[in-house]
């Protein structure tokens, strides 16, 4: 049966290259992803799923679903679509997309006969203000047994952890003055802005190794002659955990307090992107995912560990349901994400075969689940008992 599904998949690969090569080369922004949101919604529609648009109040957000009609476990796909300013899909979602699609559309032939149901979301805006963050607080997920999704990489990489992360902003409003003739007249935000980055740099030293704090300075003022009355500092703010974020997220405030009574300037603090929380693997479902990997010709000693980097929206999915985020390999070079030569990899031939390995990966994955009631028991289960854990 999942040489079937393989088969599904293949007989529209000519279709998949060219969705994933138009939302490629037509790179949108988050909440921008309009021809992209209509080309996956179009070829899913054109499969028989029941789609609909603009979920959570999101212009470019869909679900669409492929029911069977039978009781059975409910997988959910994930799919990202939205591309990087200036250099386009450098982080492969144009394949990330695509692939999800084509996981769904594979299954199509099977599920009458297994019973459940096969979704797939379009989340947009991943780089930024996640859509997946809106989706999972207006419970859209809850309903699933299980979630996933793969990311294009230089590597094979098991799914892992991800850094829980806050975007924090820093607004000082100090007083304007002659900068020669008068200073002693002004507040200087922008000192505040610079106390706060050295008070930051003093805390660095009594965090735990998994902490990173990084920001820039977006406004510090308008003319060298003028005593700045604005200043604003950006910082995104990570740990292992949303446990350890939200205490180091208090020490990084007290040190743009302590800068603003310093200074005199006065402080506004907000959240200028949405928060993330860490990504928790499901390790049943990520052994599963592995084997299926394997099994399709791949070297167990190419799968690596995941190792922990950056954040992720789908970690506010994984604190719902049960849920993986592995890694495919689309370049023989060492390409960092978000780069011009990662974007090239994307739309390149190699990128593409890992599209649709990815693809029938997730699907055989899937098609475990739907076929193996104890599996997905085990599954279900590992996740409450970490859940119990978490909250404990």
């Amino acid at each position: 049966m999942k040489q079937k599904v393989s088969s599904k998949i293949e007989a529209n690969r000519q279709t998949f290259y060219e969705v994933s090569q138009h939302i490629g080369k037509n790179p949108e922004l988050g909440h921008e992803e309009y021809l992209a949101c209509n080309t996956l919604t179009n070829l899913l529609e054109t499969h028989e799923f029941q789609v609909t648009k603009e979920i959570c109040g999101l212009k470019t957000a869909f679900e669409a679903v492929f029911d069977s009609g039978k009781e059975g476990p409910k997988i959910g796909f994930m799919a990202e679509y939205d591309a990087l300013p200036q250099i386009g899909h450098g982080c492969g979602h144009n394949l990330i997309g695509t692939a999800s699609v084509a996981a769904a559309i594979g299954l199509t032939d099977v599920i009458n006969d297994l019973g459940g149901s096969i979704y797939v979301y379009g989340t947009p805006a991943e780089e930024t203000r996640g859509g997946k963050v809106t989706m999972a607080e207006a419970g859209v997920f809850h309903h699933l047994d299980a979630a996933m999704m793969i990311h294009p990489y230089a590597r094979y990489e098991e799914s892992g952890e991800s850094l829980a992360m806050d975007a924090i902003q820093f607004d000082f409003y100090g007083k304007a003055a002659h900068a020669a003739a008068s200073p002693h007249k002004g507040i200087n935000a922008l000192d505040a802005v610079i106390q706060t980055f050295t008070n930051i740099n003093a805390l660095r030293e009594h965090v735990t190794s998994d902490v990173r704090i990084h920001g820039i300075i977006p406004h510090g003022g308008e003319a060298a002659n003028i005593v700045p009355d604005f200043a604003r500092a950006q910082f995104y703010v990570r740990a292992a955990t949303r446990k350890n974020l939200n205490l180091v997220l208090e020490k990084v405030k007290n040190c743009a307090k302590g800068a603003a009574l310093a200074t005199g300037a006065k402080l506004k603090t907000s959240f200028y992107e949405f928060s993330y929380d860490q990504m928790h693997t499901n390790q049943t479902l990520s052994s599963l995912f592995n084997k299926n990997l394997i099994e399709q010709g791949i070297k167990p000693e190419e799968v690596c560990p995941k190792t922990l980097g950056g954040s992720l929206d789908m970690g506010n999915v994984s604190q719902l349901v049960p849920s993986i985020h592995p890694y495919i390999k689309i370049t023989d070079e060492d390409y960092a994400c978000h780069t011009v030569e990662f974007r090239d990899a994307a739309l390149s031939e190699q990128g593409f075969d890992g599209l649709l390995l990815g693809a029938k990966t997730l699907a055989h994955t899937a098609y475990d689940l739907l076929s193996n009631p104890i599996l997905m028991q085990t599954i279900k289960q590992e996740f409450s008992t970490w859940k119990q854990i978490d909250n404990g």
